[in-house]
C-alpha cells in the first residue's frame, strides 16, 4: 500500500514506544493514554473526514482539524472537558516530540499550542465522613480471605491515600512490615517511587493477610500483594473487580450509615484521608508529597473544598439559630472514631 506520509506513522511508533517509556520514562497507563488519544484521532480523520489511513500525515494536524477533532469528542462521543483536554495534551505532546526529531515539524507543535482547552467546571471532591467509613469497613466478611482481602485493600488505600492502581501494582517485596516504623513502596505516576509510613493497626492487619493469603512456605516478594484466582491461577487483581466489591459494599454499608454515598468508588478512599489529613493541620506541600502529585496546585481543591463545607456549615449554623434551635457540635467524636477506625477486624 503506497502511504502518503510513511514518516508519519513511524514517528507515532517511536513516539509510544521510545519517547514515552525510554527516554520520558512514563508508565504503561501513561502510554496506554497516549495510545488511545492518537488511536482516536486517525479515527476522526477516518469516519469524519473520509481520510484512509494511507492518506494520513502530518499536514493533516492543522488548528482546523484538531479543533474539529475536539468537537467530535464532545458532541459525538460525549467525553467530559477534562477527558477532551487530556487528548489533546497527547496530541500536543506528541507534535512536540516530532518536533525535537525534525526541525521542520516546528510548525506543527505552535499552531498546536494555538488550539484552546475546553473550559472544565470545577469538580467537587467527593469524600467520606469518619462514621461512613467506619461502616464502610465493616462489610466485608473477615472470616473469609476474599473477605479480608478487600477490608486490607480498603483500609490500605485509605490509610495511605494510595490511588488504586498503585495498590493493584503493589508487590510483597514493597512492604517493610517488621520495621519499628512499618512502610511502603507505591510506584505513581511516571513511575515515581515514595515511601509513606503505615499505621500500627493496618501493619498488623496486613501481617494477618499475608499469613493467609500468601503463606511464608511460598511467598515471593515479586508475588502482587492483592490478587484473584481464576481457573486455579492467580491473576493480578483488576480495578473493575475493585469498583465491583466497593460498589456492593457501599449499597449494604447505606443501610447502617446514611452518610455513606450513594455510589462508592475507590477513589472516595484516597480523597476521604487527603481531607482528614488537611483538615487535621497537615500543610498543602506535605500532603501535595504523601499524595504524589507532581505539582502542589494539583493539592488545592482540597482546600477549596473545604472552604466550601465550611460555607455550608456556616448556612446550616446560621439556618438553626434563626429556628433557636439548639446547636450540638459534630466534630468532637472524632478523635474517638479515627482511634477506633482500624480495628474493626
Amino acid at each position: 500500500m503506497l502511504m502518503k506520509d510513511e514518516r508519519f506513522f513511524k514517528t507515532i511508533k517511536n513516539f509510544l514506544e521510545i519517547y514515552l517509556l525510554k527516554q520520558k520514562n512514563y508508565s504503561k497507563n501513561t502510554q496506554k493514554s497516549y495510545r488511545e488519544s492518537l488511536s482516536l484521532l486517525l479515527q476522526y480523520f477516518k469516519e469524519e473526514l473520509g481520510l484512509g489511513y494511507a492518506q494520513i500525515g502530518f499536514d493533516d494536524l492543522t488548528y482546523t482539524n484538531v479543533c474539529g477533532f475536539l468537537d467530535w469528542l464532545t458532541v459525538s462521543r460525549e467525553c467530559s472537558p477534562q477527558t477532551v483536554n487530556l487528548r489533546l495534551m497527547a496530541i500536543r505532546s506528541f507534535a512536540k516530540y516530532s518536533s525535537i526529531v525534525d526541525p521542520a515539524k516546528v510548525y506543527f507543535q505552535v499552531e498546536l499550542a494555538n488550539v484552546p482547552v475546553k473550559k472544565a467546571h470545577g469538580k467537587v471532591v467527593e469524600f467520606m465522613s469518619l462514621p461512613a467509613l467506619e461502616a464502610l469497613f465493616l462489610q466485608p466478611n473477615t472470616k473469609k480471605t476474599t473477605g479480608f482481602r478487600d477490608f486490607c485493600f480498603m483500609i490500605l488505600m485509605y490509610d495511605v491515600a494510595a490511588r488504586c492502581q498503585e495498590l493493584l501494582d503493589l508487590r510483597i517485596g514493597d512492604l517493610e512490615l517488621q520495621k519499628n516504623t512499618p512502610s511502603v513502596y507505591l510506584t505513581g505516576k511516571g513511575t515515581k517511587m515514595r515511601k509513606l509510613p503505615i499505621s500500627t493497626k493496618v501493619a498488623g492487619h496486613l501481617k494477618n493477610y499475608l499469613n493467609t493469603a500468601h503463606p511464608a512456605i511460598s511467598r515471593k516478594d515479586e508475588d502482587f500483594l492483592f490478587y484473584t484466582i481464576s481457573h486455579g491461577h492467580r491473576n493480578k487483581m483488576s480495578s473493575d473487580a475493585v469498583s465491583l466489591f466497593m460498589r456492593k459494599y457501599g449499597e449494604t454499608g447505606k443501610k447502617m450509615c446514611s452518610e455513606i454515598p450513594d455510589r462508592v468508588h475507590p477513589h472516595q478512599l484516597r480523597h476521604s484521608r487527603a481531607m482528614h489529613l488537611y483538615r487535621g493541620g497537615m500543610p498543602l506541600v506535605l500532603l501535595s508529597e504523601f499524595l504524589g502529585h507532581a505539582d502542589v496546585n494539583t493539592t488545592r481543591i482540597y482546600a477549596w473544598a473545604d472552604t466550601e463545607m465550611k460555607r455550608q456549615a456556616i448556612q446550616k449554623i446560621t439556618d438553626k439559630c434563626e429556628a433557636n434551635a439548639t446547636i450540638e457540635p459534630i466534630w468532637e467524636n472524632d478523635e474517638q472514631m479515627i482511634k477506633r477506625l482500624y480495628g474493626l477486624a
